[in-house]
């Protein structure tokens, strides 16, 4: 199956906020902001992969990632530039603050 990602101009905020106030999704955004382009294996530790898929597809179907097969793993990097150009400072604001906020996360690999 294809993914479906919204053009820039069907990005709503609502959606990416509703997305985002997750705290798990917000920590994914976060690790992605961090180090840009991940296999989707390498970001979550401990949790199903019915899980993982229901947090990618929140995640892309609100604009706020991209999601692009390679070979059998899919990768995934945050629509930063989009996001920027939708909501400036937006994205920002809500790392500073997540960032400030976040005791730390054992599902989320270092690596």
């Amino acid at each position: 199956m294809i993914a479906q990602h919204p053009e820039r101009d069907q990005i709503l905020l609502e959606n990416v906020l509703s997305a985002l106030g997750n705290p798990l999704r917000l920590q994914i955004v976060r690790v992605l902001a961090e180090s840009g382009e991940r296999s989707c294996g390498s970001i979550l530790d401990g949790l199903s992969k019915s899980t993982l898929t229901h947090h990618w597809r929140v995640l892309r179907d609100s604009g706020v990632i991209w999601q692009r097969p390679a070979g059998r793993e899919n990768l995934l990097s945050l629509r930063r530039e989009d996001l920027d150009a939708r909501f400036p400072g937006m994205l920002d604001i809500l790392l500073a603050a997540a960032a400030r906020n976040e005791p730390g996360d054992s599902h989320i690999a270092a690596r």
